[in-house]
């Protein structure tokens, strides 16, 4: 008679004690079954899933993975706001709704040109004087279905979206002129599309210039894993020119057959939910909001929540200036009522009335000050504490290096760390200082940020600061994959930070006697301290790092000095100053306590 094996679920890590007492055995019987399969491991070390199975069938136990509706759940929590609320929506109860796009691209490349292009070429001559109302986004017609289209800046405003939980887009258009090819900003915005997950085609730009090489640039869209469709790829790539308006056409219908594919829908009776897309003050009309209806159906009288701000709808207008009562999903309006701005990406919901917008307020305002649920950055010291809690499967990484040649080995090592129950997903890997737009796309998709042998821009350490993304630095490869590493495994022991105290610049030069090269500078920001490190950055480059041997002011050795000072610095093993260098003082500070 065959015996029958009692069932468990088992997560993708457990640990000996956690194993034991789902198979309610003693944790000494589980380590003697380890032992006999020639694994040492304590009470409290964890194990993967596929050694927990072995030691579980040996022990009588059928283990299979926890199930499949809690990752289902996890995945859930991780999508936008409004594509949650979609995913409580009844089938029945859902239609299609214009699919909305966004254009991304390197910065000359077109794509202002390309967006007024597809404007104008779906207006009449009668109604030309009628799109002149900005709003930040508005629609067009092709073959009886509508498109609407979002005029943003690009990429650095897609992400601030993504960054408050918002995601606008269903389709990217990545803009590329094929006389210029595939430049860094444009694998920028092939990085924020591929991390916001939304499908890319390809607007191959200025075919009519005598220098357009599409051949190379499809050749460039290739490498970087966009295939054209045409070499059996699955990426359209549409050739056109804005300025002659040529290929408009194939464009949208390229949009209308991706959309088919991605079937947005929505619910238009449900409550109105969605997102702000820009806000300013006008004169005469008080606070003016650009929103975008993601589901139900907004109208004038509705009292809004966005945050920390709300009111009534006093009027709606649509993208040609006129007045509107009723909008559905995937609609553009511009709202006045709200008592204060909202920020772009910021999502709003429809409550009954404004008494009832306040309390909600007041009750953010309470949690906000207690900080209870709000969740803890991404660093790689807590990784592994998120991994067990549930929180996430995967680590997210950017990395920077100085050259290629160190970029290339640091992203194949850090991949082969990647298995089947963590993953490693490397939202960036580039060469060159550490940017904002680095910080913003880490700061959307809860990533870390990695650098080696790089400096990290002063825009983008404030950045970091406020979107509480980790950066952390390097100069020797090992050590950064073996601290990847050892995050996945729970290992990092205490973790010390840079903390960046102040900001000199160096004026003169002088030669002392006895003592050689002396600095004189003057302290830009913070301050700069006889104790701490410093760092001499010459164009961008960091050339030396080291000790502070001596710190000036009027002749008096002192131990700080402040903002808007004068004093003479000399770091420890390092002369060759010059006029315009930085003088970046630091700190180590313990971090995780």
């Amino acid at each position: 008679m065959t015996e029958t094996k009692t069932l468990i679920e088992i997560p993708g890590f457990v640990t000996v004690r956690e194993l034991a007492s789902l198979m309610g055995v003693s944790p000494i019987n589980v380590i003697k079954e380890l032992m006999n399969n020639g694994i040492m491991a304590n009470i409290n070390q964890q194990i993967d899933f596929d050694t927990a199975a072995i030691v579980a069938g040996e022990m009588g136990f059928d283990a299979v993975p926890v199930k499949e509706a809690e990752e289902e759940a996890e995945e859930a929590a991780e999508k936008p706001l409004w594509k949650q609320i979609l995913a409580g929506e009844e089938e029945q109860n859902l239609v299609p709704r214009p699919p909305v796009i966004t254009m991304l691209g390197h910065v000359d490349h077109g794509k202002t040109s390309l967006l007024d292009a597809i404007r104008h070429s779906n207006v009449t001559a009668g109604e030309a004087g009628g799109i002149t109302q900005h709003i930040g986004a508005y629609q067009i017609e092709h073959n009886g279905q509508t498109i609407t289209f979002l005029d943003t800046p690009g990429h650095e405003a897609f992400t601030a979206m993504r960054a408050r939980g918002a995601q606008a887009t269903d389709i990217a258009i990545l803009v590329v002129a094929a006389d210029d090819g595939v430049m860094p900003q444009t694998r920028e915005a092939i990085d924020h599309a591929r991390a916001a997950g939304v499908p890319i085609i390809v607007a191959l730009n200025k075919m009519d210039l005598p220098s357009a090489n599409p051949n190379k640039v499809k050749q460039q869209l290739a490498e970087v894993n966009l295939t054209p469709d045409e070499w059996d790829g699955d990426t359209l790539v549409i050739p056109v020119s804005a300025k002659q308006q040529q290929g408009i056409d194939d464009l949208l219908e390229a949009i209308l057959l991706t959309a088919e594919e991605i079937e947005p829908r929505a619910n238009p009776r449900a409550l109105p939910s969605g997102t702000v897309l820009e806000a300013r003050v006008e004169k005469g009309r008080g606070v003016m909001t650009t929103l975008l209806v993601q589901n139900g159906s907004l109208k004038v009288s509705d009292t809004l929540l966005i945050g920390d701000h709300y009111g009534r709808i006093r009027a709606m207008f649509d993208y040609k200036g006129r007045s509107v009562s009723t909008v559905g999903p995937s609609t553009p309006v511009s709202v006045s009522g709200l008592n204060s701005i909202p920020s772009a990406g910021e999502q709003f919901k429809v409550v009954d009335s404004e008494k009832t917008a306040r309390r909600i307020v007041a009750e953010h305002e309470l949690a906000d000050r207690s900080q209870e649920d709000r969740r803890a950055p991404v660093t790689l010291d807590e990784f592994f504490t998120l991994l067990q809690e549930g929180e996430t499967k995967t680590l997210n990484l950017i990395i920077k290096a100085d050259v290629q040649g160190s970029l290339e080995p640091i992203v194949k090592s850090v991949n082969r760390l990647s298995t089947e129950e963590i993953g490693i997903e490397i939202l960036r890997a580039a060469t060159g200082n550490v940017t904002e737009s680095d910080i913003m796309l880490a700061a959307a998709s809860d990533a870390v940020v990695l650098g080696f042998n790089v400096d990290v821009d002063p825009v983008a350490r404030v950045a970091a600061m406020n979107e509480q993304v980790e950066i952390k630095t390097y100069t020797i490869i090992y050590q950064l994959i073996e601290d990847v590493e050892k995050a996945l495994k729970g290992m990092l022991g205490p973790v010390f930070q840079e903390a960046i105290i102040g900001r000199a610049e160096i004026r003169q030069v002088f030669k002392i006697r006895s003592v050689g090269n002396v600095a004189g500078a003057y302290m830009r920001t913070g301050e700069g301290r006889r104790n701490a490190k410093a760092r001499v950055i010459r164009n961008g480059h960091v050339l030396y790092s080291g000790d502070v041997s001596s710190l000036k002011h009027l002749q008096e050795n002192v131990r700080e000095v402040k903002t808007g000072f004068e004093f003479g610095v000399n770091l420890h093993g390092w002369d060759d100053y010059q006029p315009g260098d930085i003088i970046e003082f630091f700190v180590m500070e313990r971090v995780g306590q």
